[in-house]
């Protein structure tokens, strides 16, 4: 099935800062496919950059986006700050009777989810494909 992409196309937004003289970045980007909304995050989810991950969330669901897949196959680290971020936007999207699935396939980031239990907390697939059938 194409990707149907919303009028006003994907919608992306950045934040950048300095830790200890390293970038960080977290880039964010989302566009509707068939009745789900896909937000692709790129780069690292921590204590310093998962407040726009949480503030993008809660616009969605603002928004009226209940189902969402959060395609993460570009994030490059993840803490328990973005963990915390995740579990919330699930508890949003399903008091509306929504879903938020992830798709991942790193196993660093995989790890994290297993160690937590929160595989069986959210569905997590290989590919965006997976997800979206």
């Amino acid at each position: 099935m194409p990707a149907i992409r919303s009028a006003a196309g994907p919608s992306k937004s950045s934040t950048r800062g300095k830790i200890k003289g390293y970038d960080v970045e977290l880039t964010l980007e989302h566009r509707t496919e068939g009745d789900t909304t896909v937000l692709d995050v790129a780069g690292e989810v921590d204590v310093y950059t998962a407040p726009k991950l949480r503030e993008k969330l809660v616009e969605l669901v603002s928004d009226g986006h209940y189902n969402v897949v959060v395609d993460m196959t570009k994030v490059e680290f993840l803490d328990s700050t973005g963990l915390g971020v995740l579990v919330g936007g699930l508890k949003r999207v399903r008091s509306h009777n929504g879903s938020l699935e992830l798709v991942c396939n790193q196993e660093r980031i995989l790890k994290i989810f297993r160690i937590t239990g929160l595989t069986k907390v959210f569905p997590i697939h290989d590919t965006l494909e997976e997800a979206l059938s």
